[in-house]
């Protein structure tokens, strides 16, 4: 079958105008995967949260960012009512259409999903999470197609103060998803390890880190003294140093962005999945 060339994507912009490396890391992964496959790929961006927007059913693919701020205290706004939405729309529409509408979501917008599913409860953190860490493949990771081409483990930008923890497997098995990576692991600590990816369904993929983060980004960031101040005075000097450090590594966030996305784009483009997501799950009402 001839692979079709004109592909819309809609970006869901959950940054609240907050200034951020992820949008533009995103749209840049976009445009060299078009380039380097030769495929007319069309971006929309849709403000969610300040302008309650959200895409169409026209659209091929969806990507939601990660974003600031509470993913529990938004219930019930507006624009999360919208939000949901969209993704009660895209759940009867992979049910019932040949032609599935994927959907990726990153940080944030994984942390809303986990809630809208009602899979484990989302919360703070006891310290923020922030740097270059190891995430573990579950054994369902190992079998993920997303995953074939990253390590054991493999390094993300990891950028958060919540968590999503305390998973109900009974939901899980409903329907149909599965944990594909979890965090570092820390066996001194008496903490529950929080989940880092989920597969929804055949067409629903969620990460809790940024697969998006290139090196660039993250050391403009850290460069800049008021940041620089801020992850000294909480994490230390030493582990500002090993953060700078750690992204002159090729095998470490570098190699997740270059292979994470545009192997989330292949399963779409190039391997299609066309079977059914089995039930809906029931949303939170």
């Amino acid at each position: 079958m001839p692979v079709k060339q004109h592909w819309r994507v809609a970006i869901l912009d959950m940054y609240e105008g907050v200034p951020n490396e992820g949008m533009r890391c995103i749209r840049e992964l976009l445009a060299a995967y078009a380039a380097e496959n030769k495929l007319d790929l069309q971006t929309d961006t849709y403000e969610v949260r300040l302008q309650q927007a959200v895409p169409d059913l026209s659209y091929d693919i969806y990507l939601s960012t990660g974003g600031p701020g509470s993913p529990v205290d938004s219930a019930g706004s507006e624009w999360e009512q919208a939000y949901f939405g969209l993704v009660h729309d895209l759940l009867q529409w992979n049910e019932r259409e040949t032609v599935k509408k994927p959907m990726l979501f990153i940080c944030h917008s994984f942390q809303l999903i986990c809630r809208y599913f009602e899979l484990g409860q989302v919360c703070l953190r006891k310290s923020p999470a922030f740097g270059v860490f190891p995430v573990h493949q579950t054994a369902a990771g190992r079998r993920e197609p997303v995953f074939h081409r990253l390590p054991e483990p493999f390094y993300i930008v990891d950028s958060r103060n919540w968590q999503v923890i305390g998973l109900r497997e009974d939901k899980l098995k409903a329907m149909g998803a599965q944990v594909l990576a979890i965090e570092k692991d820390r066996p001194h600590v008496p903490l529950e390890r929080a989940v880092m990816a989920i597969r929804f369904n055949d067409h629903f993929l969620g990460t809790q880190f940024h697969p998006e983060a290139d090196a660039a980004g993250m050391r403009k960031y850290l460069l800049q003294e008021e940041k620089k101040q801020h992850v000294t005075y909480i994490y230390g000097e030493a582990k500002y140093e090993s953060m700078l450090e750690q992204l002159t590594d090729p095998g470490k966030i570098m190699l997740t962005h270059d292979r994470f996305i545009p192997a989330f784009l292949n399963e779409i483009i190039f391997r299609p999945r066309t079977t059914g997501p089995g039930p809906l799950p029931v949303p939170l009402q």
